[in-house]
């Protein structure tokens, strides 16, 4: 059969093992310290703290502001868009992008013929339509911002 515990655990003061554990600190971190309060002197001299500590104070106009603004059509529509332009640009091969950033020295541009046959491959064609496509999205949406405006003056 089991014995019972008869030792019970000693009660712990929060402030005096705070004390203890500052106090057993090892001085390697002397350095790591010194370089903490340089750094905090430096945000304090710049202004940084004052101004964290004028965000931390209006805290709720802040995040008021942002509520309003993502409520908007506009912020989830340009949210979307940056959603998809990030799954687009991801999944494009970098050494795609490398040979066009960097084309392989050539002593005279391609013909036009060659330019023709790159444009009549399947992924030419399918890049084009897609540049095609957005540069309609663009017209449109400043055709609609044109017209938004016109009818606010």
């Amino acid at each position: 059969m089991a014995n019972p515990i008869t030792e019970l655990p000693r009660k712990v003061v929060p402030r005096q093992e705070l004390e203890r554990r500052l106090a057993a600190a090892p001085m390697q971190h002397a350095e790591a310290i010194l370089v903490a309060f340089d750094l905090l002197e430096e945000a304090h001299a710049q202004g940084l703290l004052d101004m964290l500590h004028g965000a931390v104070g209006s805290k709720d106009a802040i995040f008021g502001k942002l509520a309003e603004y993502a409520r908007q059509p506009l912020s989830t529509q340009a949210l979307r868009n940056l959603l998809i332009l990030g799954k687009l640009f991801g999944s494009i091969d970098p050494e795609a992008l490398i040979q066009v950033a960097a084309p392989a020295a050539e002593d005279e541009p391609p013909s036009l013929w060659k330019i023709f046959k790159q444009i009549r491959s399947k992924d030419a064609r399918r890049g084009l339509s897609i540049a095609v496509m957005l540069l309609s999205s663009l017209g449109h949406s400043a055709d609609e911002t044109t017209a938004f405006r016109s009818q606010t003056k």
